[in-house]
């Protein structure tokens, strides 16, 4: 169901999380400070942006390809979206893939009026509920799977829309941070399982919701909590806050790769800082994987609070070996067809002065197909580095993640087809070591990982799917006919 992003970058060589949503509800000018939310959350979706607004009679959208500037900068067109309620979305494409008709949010109008709902996760029963819904006379208008939730709830016979939505989502599995509007208020939920994030702030009388808290000081509004797994928040426009658990109690498993890369460093994440966070998993890689060195040199930029741990702990200096320039965008053009570099090249660079003739230890926060690894590895060593040890601050991926985020398919994962040795000549360092999936539990606050109850979801690491895969299963006709087992399903 997930496709790779074409400017990913190289081959799609980093984990993508899909989606950001914002939403604001009685606030004067709703749909200018979603927009401000969205930026902040703009690396959580590079490839489209929208906003759907209310003005209390009304609904209103704007839609658009690119960064949330290139769709919301300009003052007329905010001005299309009046109102004092409004949702946002910013994505990558994982079911349905990409084109206007999927960018978020989507909106129908139901008997009981509009509907709009911004999304964050992947819904692994989509394809079959939607085969279910379309041989009982639904169209659909788009390829996304979230558009299986508005017709599960134009068709709930329940009177309430609140009821209507907890019918529709009790049918569905998967992972799934929700932000509805309707003429009645607006609705913010995470799935049982809280795997993907949500929380809830205040700026004066406006409700806000965000993917991260990040959103929450970049718009000025104040972080009041994390929406719970399997809660759902109903604000009406009289101000009126009110929480509902509808659904069966389950031990919560958020997504643990927020921690190590999805999150900005300056996010809250399951009540712990991500920076601190990611320094931490830094210190434990160290204390794990030791090694004779001259530099601690980071990836950048994910790789540098790790980095930062990693040097801390070791005692080994910390520097910018490698120098990243952030000018080089999806719209890069090549100045000729003889400078044909490649797409590590244009990105990052290496301090050539600071590393010549030393020994370096890299900080990267994954290895997903290992060609930039590779690539970058190489750099190291035309700049004259005499050693080359590889650091990773996560356990191998070896496996697909099916709850919104952009994975290569298992095959052509690394870890899935290597154990570490073959990995690590495969890149050609010196050495290479990940951090353990105990280490990593323990640096962002939990106990060990207890294997019969993980506290996380770390499917990518494990193969443990805290999900059924209903679409996966019926595509494959089972797991034994894959290449590569999909693993332990719970």
């Amino acid at each position: 169901m997930n496709i790779t992003h074409p400017f990913c970058d190289q081959d799609g060589d980093k984990l993508r999380e899909e989606c950001g949503i914002f939403g604001a509800i009685n606030a004067p000018a709703a749909a200018p400070l979603t927009a401000l939310g969205l930026h902040a959350l703009q690396h959580r979706g590079q490839e489209a942006a929208g906003i759907v607004s209310y003005d209390g009679a009304e609904f209103f959208a704007r839609r658009g390809n690119g960064h949330v500037v290139e769709t919301f900068s300009a003052a007329e067109a905010l001005a299309e979206l009046p109102g004092f309620m409004a949702a946002g979305h910013v994505r990558y494409s994982t079911t349905g893939g990409a084109g206007l008709r999927n960018v978020q949010p989507l909106y129908a109008d139901l008997a009981s009026g509009g509907f709009a709902v911004a999304h964050n996760g992947n819904i692994s029963n989509a394809m079959t509920l939607r085969a279910e819904l379309v041989g009982r006379g639904a169209i659909f208008q788009s390829t996304s799977d979230t558009e299986v939730i508005i017709h599960l709830v134009a068709t709930s016979r329940y009177p309430t829309m609140i009821d209507r939505l907890v019918d529709a989502l009790r049918l569905v599995e998967g992972a799934y941070s929700l932000i509805v509007m309707t003429p009645e208020g607006m609705i913010a939920c995470r799935d049982p399982l809280g795997i993907r994030p949500l929380s809830m702030g205040r700026l004066g009388d406006a409700v806000v919701f965000a993917s991260e808290t990040v959103a929450f000081d970049v718009t000025g509004a104040e972080f009041e909590r994390h929406v719970e797994p399997g809660e759902m928040i109903h604000v009406g426009f009289d101000g009126k806050v009110e929480s509902l658990r509808p659904f069966l109690p389950r031990r919560p498993r958020p997504c643990i790769f927020e921690h190590v890369y999805f999150s900005r460093p300056d996010s809250i994440y399951d009540g712990r800082s991500v920076y601190a966070a990611r320094k931490a998993i830094g210190e434990q890689l160290a204390i794990e994987a030791p090694v004779e060195a001259d530099l601690v040199v980071p990836v950048p930029d994910s790789g540098v609070p790790a980095a930062i741990g990693y040097a801390q702990q070791s005692g080994v200096p910390f520097e910018l070996g490698i120098i990243r320039s952030h000018y080089v965008g999806r719209t890069f053009i090549q100045p000729s067809d003889s400078a044909r570099h490649s797409g590590v090249k244009r990105k990052h660079n290496a301090n050539r002065g600071l590393v010549a003739g030393k020994r370096i230890v890299l900080i990267d926060d994954s290895i997903v197909r290992g060609t930039t690894s590779l690539q970058i590895v190489e750099m190291m060593r035309e700049a004259g580095a005499t050693e080359v040890h590889f650091r990773v601050a996560s356990p191998p991926t070896a496996h697909s993640c099916y709850y919104g985020v952009d994975t290569p398919e298992r095959s052509k994962l690394l870890a899935a087809r290597m154990d570490v040795e073959p990995m690590r000549e495969f890149i050609k360092a010196d050495s290479l070591a990940f951090v353990s999936i105990d280490g990593l539990y323990r640096a962002v606050g939990a106990a060990a990982r207890d294997n019969a109850a993980p506290q996380f979801c770390d499917a990518c690491f494990t193969g443990d799917y805290p999900t059924a895969l209903t679409d996966l299963s019926a595509a494959t006709d089972g797991a034994a006919q894959l290449s590569f087992p999909v693993g332990k399903v719970a």
